[in-house]
């Protein structure tokens, strides 16, 4: 079982802009059957771990779209606000990572958990030694300013690179704090 942090940023390293917008990546081209795309690893994941600012832009952009929860998978959204849930097997929580990571690998099974986002909360993994790998697809964008790929000093090593339409791909193993 891996505890993977699936990403994508912009060249200069952000995952959002300061208003929280992705509309960066969403205009980007991309194949989700290609290089490290998006079909083939959510095929191997079994629950998935948010942070209230992701979880809120998921809400918004489905409530903007028509669009349902895409996810039937449990969901933990680490938070201190009290948001309410848009689709099914959504835990809101603000236990500490190390306590609802163990509840997410046993109810991922044999399969993986996904760190969606944000960095922080990629980065609250990291700390408590649990994130195994970082998979980030880096889009050739540069914002100047907004909400940071991984604010913590890790140490990295690179396993798999590729390329999957605009994005340059990249797999990497964490190897522990920097």
């Amino acid at each position: 079982m891996t505890t993977t942090y699936y990403v994508a940023t912009t060249l200069d390293g952000f995952i959002a802009d300061e208003h929280d917008s992705l509309d960066w990546l969403l205009s980007q081209e991309q194949d989700e059957d290609g290089a490290m795309g998006y079909d083939a690893f959510l095929r191997g994941i079994g629950a998935i771990a948010m942070g209230a600012t992701t979880y809120c832009w998921v809400r918004d952009h489905l409530a903007e779209s028509g669009e349902s929860w895409p996810y039937d998978l449990p969901c933990w959204v680490f938070t201190h606000r009290d948001l309410e849930p848009v689709g099914e097997r959504i835990t809101f929580t603000s236990d500490p990572v190390p306590t609802v990571h163990a509840a997410m690998v046993r109810a991922a099974g044999d399969q993986g958990v996904w760190v969606v986002g944000g960095g922080d909360l990629a980065g609250q993994h990291a700390d408590a030694g649990l994130l195994d790998e970082v998979v980030v697809h880096v889009a050739p964008v540069t914002l100047g300013a907004g909400r940071p790929l991984l604010p913590r000093p890790l140490d990295l090593r690179l396993v798999e690179q590729g390329r999957n339409g605009a994005f340059a791909c990249a797999r990497y193993e964490v190897v522990g704090r920097r």
